[in-house]
């Protein structure tokens, strides 16, 4: 099997954001701490973990929504950490989480879709704009008139829709999914996976997919990349993480994934963490997640475990492995 390029390289990424205290001392939310990771032209890269584990920051991050505090960001071979953007605006796009939250309530559908065509300049009259629009609707799944409704007129997995179609204006090559189908009915869900599966065989495209359904995750992701507290801890195919997990989180994680079959899920053990997530602020030293570690020793509590290849293509941060 041939080895695809790289399109994504992320090199010991982090950002820390400020919090206003009392005081000289200045405190950070450290919402990314030292991540390094590649996307491969033409796959999805599936990010999960909880709340609060970093994975929208990181998203962000990649796209410099966010401007990084430090680390590098590559996008097919040139670093794009630092100066302008709006050449990497037409190849890196975003699908947000709330579909209703992002789309302009004053603007129309037509308007929303277009304002990216009109500011990179992709259409040369009206009449190629507007076929443009009509074009990226239908893709979508959305009738031509459409176009003249404003985004309220619509149901939460039509403006999502019409937030995919924005994405796609500008023929990226590379879409950030942030849960892009966590605030929709379990019925629309499974239209939108399928309908981002065909974008990608049609158009090349390639996925940062973040999400909590890890059963999501498993069907449309490549490989899987799993996310505690700001860090990586581990990292492999869909179907290794999903059969030899290696990580203790990440096998906490698995365990509480359905089983549709009766049976096997009697005999399955749901493994229960202890203690509460610790604070981003004030993250415990080595490993972040040895305080609700069930086999933590000394070592975790005192130095910080490299992601590390344990096996082909399986990357894995703890010292127990």
């Amino acid at each position: 099997m041939e080895e695809r390029k790289a399109l994504i390289e992320v090199q010991g990424l982090r950002k820390f954001f400020p919090v206003k205290k009392g005081g000289f001392k200045k405190t950070y939310v450290q919402a990314v701490d030292n991540v390094s990771l590649t996307i491969q032209k033409g796959e999805t890269l599936g990010l999960v973990g909880e709340s609060g584990c970093g994975k929208t920051t990181l998203g962000r991050t990649i796209l410099r929504l966010y401007e990084p505090t430090a680390g590098k960001i590559i996008y097919d071979g040139t670093d794009i950490t630092k100066g302008k953007m709006l050449p990497y605006r037409r190849k890196m796009q975003i699908i947000f989480q709330d579909p209703s939250a992002s789309l302009d309530p004053r603007m129309t559908v037509g308007e929303i879709v277009g304002e990216a065509i009109d500011i990179h300049h992709l259409a040369s009259n009206k009449n190629e704009r507007r076929e443009l629009i009509e074009d990226l609707l239908d893709k979508v799944g959305l009738n031509t008139e459409h176009s003249n409704r404003y985004p309220h007129e619509f149901s939460g997995g039509q403006q999502q829709r019409i937030g995919i179609a924005r994405a796609l204006a500008v023929r990226p090559e590379f879409i950030v999914c942030d849960e892009p189908i966590s605030a929709l009915d379990v019925s629309i869900q499974s239209q939108i996976v399928n309908m981002l599966e065909d974008m990608q065989t049609e158009q090349g495209l390639t996925y940062l997919f973040i999400a909590h359904d890890l059963s999501v995750v498993r069907h449309i992701s490549n490989r899987i990349g799993v996310m505690y507290l700001g860090n990586l801890v581990e990292l492999a195919s869909s179907y290794e993480l999903n059969k030899h997990p290696l990580h203790p989180y990440s096998k906490t994680l698995l365990s509480a994934v359905p089983v549709p079959d009766p049976r096997v899920s009697r005999e399955r053990k749901r493994i229960v963490l202890e203690g509460d997530v610790p604070s981003p602020i004030n993250p415990p030293a080595g490993c972040r997640f040895h305080t609700r570690c069930p086999y933590a020793t000394p070592r975790c509590s005192e130095s910080t475990p490299e992601l590390r290849e344990v096996e082909s293509g399986h990357f894995v941060a703890c010292h127990l492995v």
